[in-house]
């Protein structure tokens, strides 16, 4: 089970570590290669210092939130395998970038004699920024291995009807709460439009899971809207943008709104900090009156069981 990764600490020398192993991948920044890396030096004496005092907002006593959720999520698929199966099925959490490192789950594996691999990206939607980072990181670890081991991939499950039910489920519970908002946000992480240009899937998916989640929980067009968060750089990302919905809802009269993070499987700085903590004071800055966040899947038991089914549905003709 794979994740993008987060830093070691809230600091911002743990955070400079971080940001120049995420931002030095092709698939995350593409730009040509002298350009950006005289670009990612200005970022990283720059951006360390408010980017680790965000992490400190959000920060547990247990550590990163998605580290320690992710491995919640580890530990529950493994456990529910087993009562499915009545196998035991070794489930080993890996990160993209940072720690436990995809090498060092790899080795976990070989280690107690591993020769199937099924690689779950915790990514619902499939991107080449994050997706595809994964692929890429495991084929360099492998030029090194005599020994391949077979390998299959669930590249995504962004229309998969249990996750979609247990988004509507997270949702359901958020109304039964605190009573249903005037509009239901969805909103994804955003990549530059040009990706979408060349061919990458990942908007499609978003618009794809956001359709099927209004139509499970039987919303009108009035009542829902897509859109994309935490853009960076000048050149434009897919739209709508979500910070400009929330300033404009708030305009307009909009006075509650309800707002889920389908992309994330788990909470982490994007969800916790922009989402729940920023965008929440662009919407009540701008009029709006009510803002509810909804959790992401996390360990949720029809998260588990989704996932679950979706591991057992990959490996069908494995022993």
């Amino acid at each position: 089970m794979v994740n993008l990764g987060t830093p070691e600490a809230p600091t911002p020398k743990a955070v400079r570590a971080y940001l120049k192993e995420f931002l030095s991948d092709v698939r995350v920044v593409d730009a040509p290669r002298l350009i950006w890396w005289f670009v990612l030096r200005i970022i990283l004496l720059i951006r360390p210092k408010p980017v680790s005092e965000a992490y400190q907002s959000i920060w547990t006593k247990d550590g990163s939130p998605l580290l320690v959720i992710s491995k919640k999520q580890a530990a529950a698929v493994q456990n529910r395998l087993q009562e499915i199966t009545g196998s035991d099925i070794p489930v080993e959490l890996a990160m993209t970038y940072g720690n436990p490192s995809i090498l060092s789950a790899s080795n976990a594996l070989r280690s107690r004699g591993v020769e199937r691999i099924l690689i779950l990206p915790m990514y619902p939607q499939f991107s080449s920024s994050t997706t595809a980072a994964i692929y890429d990181k495991l084929s360099d670890l492998l030029k090194q291995c005599p020994h391949l081991p077979e390998m299959r991939w669930i590249r995504d499950y962004h229309d998969n009807a249990d996750y979609i039910n247990a988004l509507a489920n997270s949702v359901k519970q958020q109304w039964e709460q605190n009573g249903q908002a005037e509009k239901l946000l969805m909103s994804f992480h955003g990549v530059p439009e040009r990706y979408t240009n060349k061919g990458d899937p990942y908007e499609r998916h978003c618009r794809k899971t956001a359709a099927l989640l209004a139509e499970n929980l039987n919303l009108s067009a009035e009542q829902w809207q897509c859109c994309f968060q935490s853009r960076f750089g000048r050149e434009e990302w897919v739209k709508p943008y979500t910070d400009h919905t929330l300033k404009q809802w708030g305009k307009e009269g909009v006075k509650s709104v309800d707002i889920i993070c389908p992309a994330f499987a788990a909470d982490c700085l994007e969800t916790l900090e922009e989402i729940q903590v920023e965008n929440k004071e662009y919407f009540l800055e701008a009029g709006g009156e009510r803002y509810n966040y909804i959790p992401a899947l996390n360990d949720n038991p029809d998260h588990i069981d989704m996932l679950s089914q979706l591991i057992i549905k990959h490996s069908q003709g494995w022993d």
